[in-house]
């Protein structure tokens, strides 16, 4: 981790590592991704978001987070991009795993997938498959940041949704 990079080093690496979340000294991603969950599940249960509010929120929420990293990272070396503090790609990329989740009217449900979807994700994001990988090595700014996680979110969502249809 750069020395350069602290919570406190701009506003942008402030949002960008969920208010200091990212330099938590154990597992800062899937504690990134835990606030994530929590504030999905509060969200959509507490507010009753339907499908369409969740995607849009969704689609707000990786803009803004591409945009949060980019500036986050504009100072450091090309070397030093993808700072394991920076979280607010987890969180992006959880809401895209558990996007499925709002199209889900019972809440014991939508609880159960919101879980597995987060496992998977912790799961797809520290594996790495293809393309996860060639993203995460080849593309060093806001979207590369974002884009690994993305894709992660994406293939825990399927998974997820496959079991849900095999077996609930």
């Amino acid at each position: 981790m750069s020395k350069s990079f602290s919570v406190f080093s701009s506003p942008f690496s402030f949002i960008a590592t969920l208010f200091g979340i990212g330099h938590l000294p154990i597992a800062p991603g899937t504690w990134g991704s835990l606030v994530a969950l929590c504030s999905y599940i509060f969200l959509v249960i507490y507010f009753a978001w339907n499908l369409q509010i969740v995607i849009l929120v969704t689609g707000l929420i990786i803009f803004f987070s591409i945009w949060i990293c980019e500036k986050a990272t504009l100072s450091l070396p090309q070397s030093e991009k993808d700072q394991k503090s920076i979280v607010l790609d987890e969180f992006a990329g959880l809401w895209v795993a558990c996007l499925p989740a709002a199209g889900i009217l019972m809440v014991k449900e939508l609880l159960l997938f919101s879980l597995l979807a987060f496992i998977f994700f912790r799961i797809f994001d520290i594996w790495k498959p293809i393309p996860i990988n060639l993203i995460d090595k080849n593309f060093k700014n806001g979207f590369g940041i974002v884009a690994d996680d993305l894709i992660a979110g994406v293939y825990s969502a399927i998974v997820t949704s496959l079991i849900f249809y095999l077996l609930f």
